[in-house]
């Protein structure tokens, strides 16, 4: 069951400008750290089945998340990244990866002030990937795409399209806690927290890939640590200080030419087009200062041959930092500086795979090829923001940010550099909101 986030994106908004609320009283954005417990059962039967030992039964949690309060109204907005205990059989190593889109509403038990107790529910989205892979014997891009059979890679809800194919209806229901700490010199606040509570995946016939269920991978109680930025109300008057959320859909101009020349000299297709780029922007400014996080996705798809289809996926996250130079009315322009991480990815996989078991028996069908580095970037912005009504209690920001991406470390794919591919001008168009 698809989710269209941008639905339940204004559903919430609509749910805060109806709240008979005064004024927005704190906007926050964090990073989170914690573990969940879930068992794989269906799979773990199965090992058991051959006499071989379950996989543990928890994963780790890493999130990134936006909160703001309306008096006593919670909105925002989460995305997790979740991994699985690694195992070891037979020279394979198994290993699972989530990840989750949710928008949170909730209602805060105690008053605006520097300890916070906030009931919290969440839906959304994900998507799930699930493998078994050995090390590749490949010693150059032609070996690779000649013999690319590492092992298994099973995805429902494939991102490395693009983000939008996030799939599924998740849920969580759960309390987060905070305490504020000042910042000498700064009208922000070091917020500590913790969240802990239980995520479902409601529905059984969900997270179904080549005869077993893996539900659990997005399912069970969590218990998360974690630590960001609060702009408590007692701190700034209105249009001083904020922090927003905003969707990103943007257009990065480069084309993997020469990964593509390598797949048609082995007889698959290359890609079309330029990628695709979807991902969050959680920007806050004080005065004249702007700072924030960035996260997008950028991905390519496409048939390789008559049994295999391939990806190639780039994940981005940017720290930023910046200066407004204009700002009239409720036009602002600005310049900024990212630094941050990005992984390139080229998947290769089968399209007729066996069920399970016979697939755990005979793994070896997909492939992939990877790498990592830093990743830097100017960007300047211009923004509008559009106040919703006479409180004022959130405005509707529409944003046009320009910039160019360079990687400040070597990009490549068993020797065939991916620099130029990884280096791009882009256009990104943004839609959010901020107190």
């Amino acid at each position: 069951m698809r989710i269209p986030i941008l639905i339940l994106f204004f559903l919430l908004i609509t749910q805060a400008s109806q709240a008979q609320l005064e004024r927005a009283t704190r906007s926050s954005m964090y990073v989170n750290f914690g573990r969940t417990g879930a068992n794989l059962r269906e799979f773990n039967l199965m090992l058991e089945d051959k006499g071989l030992t379950s996989m543990r039964k928890s994963y780790s949690n890493f999130g990134f998340g936006y909160q703001t309060r309306f008096n006593d109204f919670i909105l925002g907005l989460e995305v997790l990244q979740n991994a699985g205990p690694k195992s070891l059989f037979n020279g394979y190593e198994i290993d699972y990866r989530s990840t989750r889109f949710l928008l949170n509403v909730g209602f805060s038990f105690t008053e605006e002030g520097p300890f916070q107790l906030i009931h919290y529910m969440a839906i959304g989205a994900g998507a799930l990937n699930f493998q078994m892979l050995r090390e590749s014997n490949a010693n150059s891009i032609d070996r690779f795409l000649q013999e690319p059979q590492q092992g298994f890679i099973l995805r429902d809800g494939n991102i490395q399209k693009s983000s939008l194919n996030m799939t599924g209806f998740l849920t969580e229901i759960g309390f987060h806690t905070s305490y504020d700490f000042p910042i000498p010199g700064r009208d922000e606040s070091l917020e500590i927290l913790a969240r802990f509570g239980y995520a479902f995946s409601p529905f059984e016939d969900s997270w179904n890939l080549n005869g077993i269920n893996f539900g659990a991978a997005q399912a069970g109680a969590f218990f998360r640590l974690g630590a960001g930025i609060t702009l408590p109300d007692h701190n700034f008057f209105y249009r001083d200080a904020s922090i927003g959320a905003h969707l990103i859909y943007g257009l990065n101009f480069t084309t993997p030419d020469a990964l593509n020349s390598n797949l048609e000299e082995n007889g698959l297709e290359p890609f079309n087009g330029r990628p695709n780029n979807f991902g969050l922007k959680i920007l806050g400014f004080n005065r004249s200062l702007l700072y924030g996080v960035d996260i997008y996705n950028l991905g390519l798809s496409g048939q390789a041959n008559e049994t295999m289809n391939h990806t190639l996926n780039s994940v981005r996250v940017y720290g930023n930092a910046g200066r407004v130079l204009f700002d009239f009315r409720n036009l602002e322009i600005g310049v900024l500086g990212g630094l941050g991480y990005g992984n390139l990815r080229y998947s290769l996989y089968s399209t007729k795979k066996p069920d399970f078991p016979r697939l755990f028996e005979e793994p070896d069908f997909d492939g992939y090829v990877r790498s990592a580095g830093l990743m830097g970037k100017p960007e300047l912005m211009i923004t509008y923001a559009l106040p919703t009504n006479r409180g004022n209690f959130y405005d509707v920001v529409f944003g046009v940010h320009a910039g160019y991406e360079l990687p400040l470390t070597p990009y490549n794919f068993f020797g065939l550099p991916m620099f130029k591919y990884m280096a791009n001008p882009y256009l990104q168009f943004t839609l959010g909101i901020r107190p």
